[in-house]
């Protein structure tokens, strides 16, 4: 049986930012009480459609989960508990906004089940934050960490960015250091880059040119690994035994369902995948008279592509066997098809779907041949 999780969307932000292209939506008051009763319609419609099974893992993300006062998630995690799908083992991470919370948020989150918090800093320079738009100040973002840690989270997130404006490779080891200082358990690091939909689309700020951007990842992943964190995905990097499980099942090919205005699923039904949707906008949301979620079947042509491009994100990539088990396709057969010229070029490891020390260098390439 395919892994199971659950990915539960909460779609409002105090301020949109200038970078972000989720489906995220500024708003003073929103109407979380009737929305937390509505995942609970999603969550009971996706049992009925698509069997019960025990959940891996749970995120809660955004727009900014942190928003959302405790008392309106109990709703649904009293639905997880009495549908047994939840359990001490279970990972629940909730995504946190420095300037969104407060040490009695992060307690109220804890006694719900939520055992893993991931921080939104981005950085710990206060010209960056401004820059990005962000709505905290670098002594909400220790606060937010120190007060996590006084609580006992021992899986702990801290996003970071670079390649930010104005920012050089000092500024980056900067950010990097001051979060391994306080012995954060795990970090996502990776580069701003700007998307369509954006307000940084349409009016781009000025980034670093290549060379500072080489220096600085080059410079940013040894201060990481001489930290002791290994890194295990392009943007993920943890400690031994504190890897996000969440995400691995995203990067392996596992199944999950997706509650809230916009999520997405995707699950295994007699031996198809099957993608489902939900209205994205917030106030179309709460108004639906379905809490059924729309759905697609995956073209077999378009299932080793949609498989690949995740899991040669992994360092350790994919194995024949886990990749035939999540597909159902011939390894080998797909590696023949679509690899042959990454194999030529000595991108691919043999005997399984793992980038070599070269193709992980030019992991873009790689992706590409996919597509």
């Amino acid at each position: 049986m395919t892994p199971r999780a659950l990915y539960v969307h909460i779609p409002w932000c105090l301020k949109k930012c200038p970078y972000c292209d989720f489906n995220s939506h500024e708003a003073a008051d929103p109407p979380f009480k009737a929305y937390g009763l509505q995942l609970v319609d999603d969550l009971e419609a996706d049992i009925q459609d698509f069997g019960h099974q025990p959940l891996k893992s749970i995120f809660f993300g955004g727009g900014t989960p942190s928003l959302m006062p405790p008392q309106a998630l109990e709703p649904l995690f009293h639905a997880l508990d009495r549908h047994r799908l939840i359990d001490s083992s279970t990972e629940i991470t909730l995504e946190a906004n420095p300037g969104t919370r407060d040490l009695g948020h992060l307690a109220g989150y804890q006694s719900l089940g939520v055992n893993r918090i991931s921080i939104g800093v981005q950085s710990f320079n206060p010209t960056s934050l401004s820059h990005l738009g962000r709505v905290h100040s670098v002594d909400d973002a220790l606060r937010c960490i120190e007060d996590a840690q006084t609580l006992g989270y021992d899986s702990l997130n801290v996003d970071l960015m670079h390649g930010l404006p104005a920012q050089d490779a000092q500024d980056v080891l900067f950010d990097l250091n001051t979060a391994l200082s306080m012995g954060v358990s795990h970090l996502s690091w990776y580069q701003l880059t700007i998307e369509p939909n954006t307000a940084f689309y349409k009016h781009p700020p000025k980034l670093p040119d290549e060379n500072t951007l080489e220096t600085a990842e080059e410079s940013g992943l040894q201060c990481i690994l001489d930290a002791g964190l290994v890194q295990y995905e392009i943007s993920a990097y943890a400690r031994p035994g504190h890897e996000a499980q969440h995400n691995l099942n995203y990067w392996e090919f596992g199944d999950y369902l997706g509650i809230g205005a916009g999520a997405h699923g995707k699950l295994t039904i007699d031996g198809r995948i099957v993608r489902t949707t939900r209205t994205r906008h917030p106030n179309h949301y709460l108004s639906r008279v379905t809490a059924q979620a729309d759905r697609h079947h995956v073209e077999p042509s378009e299932v080793a592509t949609e498989c690949l491009m995740n899991g040669l994100r992994l360092k350790h990539g994919m194995s024949y066997a886990l990749f035939q088990e999540r597909t159902g396709l011939d390894p080998q057969a797909v590696r023949a098809n679509q690899f042959a010229r990454a194999d030529a070029l000595g991108l691919l490891e043999p005997g399984r779907f793992q980038a070599t020390p070269l193709g992980w260098r030019h992991l873009n390439t790689l992706l590409e041949m996919l597509v």
